[in-house]
């Protein structure tokens, strides 16, 4: 177990950044692309690009951002299945290459959508972060990731949790490291469009969170609303009893 439990978070360089999720008159720094320094491109693809983080607000830690698209209003669910594959495979090839450099505790991978999933700018974007001393697997378990299957092909399935991290409704994409990352990338759009367009009215906000489980790999899309309070205060987190209408709600929307 690691003598590390929480990252320090620099407020001074958190005070800089800009803010375009809820004020939409703030400059995008995305979308001004011939601004970025060349310096810090670390790879790119046509439109995505892996950038070094220009507000490294989180200390022993190297901070990247992939910028998913230069189209600031589109966002996950919208996009091509070409773009969208691409996006995905791209993505999880850079984690997991800066995963192999052994140079950290751990790497994580993750996206913020909305005003309540955590972010600052509204330009669709993930983030890859080196930890050096922090590792996240120490704080994940296998039944996190078991659920209710929605829909399972490829040696892929998309499920919706039994005992989520947080609580009440969290859906899983576990899929091997070698596998088909067509349908695993198919599985998490369905989720992502679904939460912002079937799931509950006042739902605008997702955050999305990659794991390495044993063998596997897996995501997590996960609805965001104000967070409960007794997992704020004591972390226990609960579960819904309507687990088995919103699987039957995804099936009848989008497997049928």
């Amino acid at each position: 177990m690691s003598l590390y439990t929480h990252l320090r978070f620099n407020s001074h360089i958190g005070r800089q950044k800009p803010e375009s999720i809820r004020n939409r008159y703030t400059q995008c720094p995305f979308c001004a692309r011939e601004q970025l320094d060349a310096d810090g491109i670390l790879a790119e693809q046509g439109p995505i690009l892996l950038v070094k983080n220009k507000y490294p607000t989180l200390q022993d830690t190297f901070q990247t951002v992939l910028i998913e698209t230069d189209e600031c209003e589109s966002e996950l669910s919208l996009y091509s299945k070409e773009h969208l594959y691409k996006l995905l495979r791209f993505g999880v090839e850079k984690w997991l290459e800066m995963d192999a450099t052994n140079d950290y505790k751990s790497v994580i991978f993750y996206k913020n959508h909305g005003p309540n999933s955590g972010g600052s700018i509204r330009h669709p974007h993930m983030q890859i972060v080196g930890l050096k001393h922090i590792d996240y697997r120490e704080h994940v378990k296998e039944e996190h990731f078991e659920g209710v299957v929605i829909d399972r092909q490829d040696g892929v399935e998309f499920n919706l949790s039994t005992k989520p991290r947080i609580g009440f409704f969290e859906f899983n994409v576990i899929f091997e490291r070698n596998g088909p990352l067509e349908r695993m990338a198919d599985y998490v759009q369905t989720a992502a469009h679904y939460v912002l367009n079937h799931f509950h009215k006042d739902c605008n906000s997702y955050n999305l969170f990659f794991y390495q489980v044993g063998k596997m790999l897996a995501v997590k899309a996960v609805p965001r609303f104000v967070t409960t309070p007794l997992y704020v205060g004591f972390s226990i987190p609960q579960v819904s009893n309507r687990l088995e209408d919103v699987v039957k709600q995804v099936q009848d929307l989008y497997f049928k």
